[in-house]
């Protein structure tokens, strides 16, 4: 059922060709998935790899940082300061800006800090042993979380789950991308993705706006903006896109 058939207006979504482009649509609609699928709610780039829409430039995994959407995801935390990127929807990737953030803060943690999340049951041990590793560490790599909270080989599931757990519930983000360091200071290996907190992040701004928004209210106003964008959505789906069910 829909109810909001009728009231929602098709917001026109400007043409991407490239990495200003998308920036500046993402700036516009303010939230997209990552990936090439829509998932039944909107991206910004609708089409995976296997897709070559005629006319347009936009490819995945050429490598151009240019017209990559698979690079776009470390340009926005490398270049900008005001998108986020994580597995935020569907436990799949997406984008966030700092417009709309604390809206989805507000839906998904309801007020509450990691601590009261953790007293109330809302997080589960292996997030919580990531999240504490984290709180030690400042920002870090997947690698660094493992030996930090002492995942075993065995246990790699549970660590992406849990690690997949905080990024939904929007207590960890991604924050770029960093090499391991030996005891001379000198970078080597492979680069490896970041995490911290939204806190470090963002800095506490967004999180005091999200204090003071009723988590109803938020999840209204992001679920307006969904039907603007694909005025097409089912409600059910809409809705859990919002609350990171």
């Amino acid at each position: 059922m829909r109810r909001y058939d009728g009231e929602e207006r098709a917001l026109k979504v400007r043409e991407i060709n490239g990495f200003s482009d998308f920036c500046a649509a993402l700036k516009e609609c303010g939230f997209s998935m990552g990936g090439g699928n829509a998932k039944g709610v909107f991206a910004l780039i609708p089409f995976d790899w296997r897709e070559e829409p005629p006319g347009c430039p936009v490819r995945w995994h050429t490598g151009d940082a240019d017209t990559d959407p698979w690079e776009w995801r470390m340009r926005v935390l490398e270049e900008r300061d005001d998108v986020a990127y994580a597995k935020v929807f569907f436990r799949l990737s997406g984008y966030i800006t700092r417009e709309w953030y604390p809206l989805f803060l507000a839906v998904r943690r309801r007020g509450k800090n990691f601590e009261e999340m953790l007293r109330d049951g809302e997080v589960g041990r292996p997030a919580r042993r990531i999240y504490e590793a984290l709180s030690r560490l400042g920002a870090a790599s997947v690698p660094e979380l493992k030996r930090e909270a002492g995942f075993s080989r065995e246990e790699k599931a549970a660590f992406e789950r849990g690690l997949t757990e905080l990024q939904m519930k929007l207590l960890v983000t991604m924050c770029g991308r960093g090499r391991k360091v030996n005891r001379f200071g000198e970078e080597y290996g492979w680069e490896n993705t970041l995490f911290c907190t939204p806190e470090s992040f963002w800095g506490e701004g967004p999180i005091r706006e999200a204090e003071g928004l009723s988590p109803a209210e938020a999840e209204e106003a992001v679920l307006r903006r969904v039907f603007e964008l694909n005025p097409a959505a089912e409600e059910r789906t809409a809705r859990r896109f919002v609350r990171g069910g």
